[in-house]
């Protein structure tokens, strides 16, 4: 378990490139048969990925000590996307087959469980967002269909994309992880622009479906304050509530978006005009 500290703003506008990378992006999500996990102090999210090779992989009881509790999950949610091989999760005995782009909620209170690639030579590789829960709700996969997906941008502004609700109000019932997934078409480079923060909620950034040679320049810092950070494929940048969040590409990708914080009303942003950013 990799812990982050929270990082107050003004700290964070006195940090140079190696600092903002070691405070805000995690640098590698996926192991080959690991379970890799990143705590941030920032609203107690903790971000992982799950890649099970030949043997399921499980979460184990050693992880309730980070959290204080006798297992992982017994006062926490979590959402998955699978961007692998189809898998298998089974939870206290429930099995759920979640296949390339779909998602897997998991409720507050689980104690045993699994994850296992069906096809081992094509590994499911799950990335994960958990959150403080006080409340339980039942688990339940949500298939890209089911994913409430809406378009927006356009070419002329390099930010045509499909946004995939997957955890959401009207979607599946949370506590108050919201979880989803946006992808970017051909010629379009830019996400979330004009940008945003939202006070009540953090935010983590997920870019995957980049080639080896491609980067996205990911925008941060108050909006007065920006500062950037380079991200690679299957890299994740951790964005404090004080912070607008958004990126460039050198081409198109697709990234996956979690929030934990105060409320789960989607909209709730606090939008920043563009020539107001500097």
């Amino acid at each position: 378990m990799d812990i982050r500290q929270a990082i107050h703003s003004e700290h964070a506008r006195q940090l140079d490139t190696e600092g903002l990378r070691r405070e805000f992006l995690v640098e590698r999500i996926f192991r080959s048969g690991e379970i890799t996990l990143t705590y941030s102090h920032i609203d107690r999210i903790i971000v992982g990925g799950i890649q099970p090779a030949d043997v399921p992989l499980a979460f184990g009881p050693e992880l309730g000590r980070h959290t204080g509790t006798a297992s992982f999950l017994e006062r926490r949610e979590l959402g998955l996307i699978n961007i692998g091989g189809d898998a298998l999760v089974t939870i206290d005995g429930q099995r759920f087959e979640v296949s390339t782009h779909e998602a897997l909620y998991i409720g507050r209170g689980a104690l045993e469980v699994t994850f296992a690639s069906l096809d081992a030579t094509r590994p499911a590789r799950l990335y994960f967002n958990s959150a403080p829960a006080h409340s339980s709700f039942a688990h339940r996969r949500i298939t890209l269909e089911q994913a409430s997906p809406q378009t927006l941008g356009d070419a002329k502004n390099s930010n045509r994309r499909t946004i995939h609700k997957f955890i959401v109000p009207g979607v599946v019932d949370s506590c108050q992880l919201v979880m989803g997934m946006t992808r970017l078409e051909p010629g379009s480079l830019w996400n979330t622009m004009p940008c945003h923060t939202h006070e009540r909620r953090m935010e983590v950034y997920f870019y995957f479906d980049m080639a080896d040679d491609a980067v996205v320049f990911h925008m941060m810092g108050e909006p007065q304050q920006t500062r950037h950070v380079i991200v690679r494929n299957e890299q994740a940048v951790i964005s404090p509530s004080w912070s607008l969040h958004s990126g460039v590409g050198t081409q198109a990708y697709t990234f996956i978006w979690g929030m934990v914080g105060e409320n789960q009303v989607f909209p709730d942003m606090d939008h920043v005009r563009m020539q107001d950013l500097r």
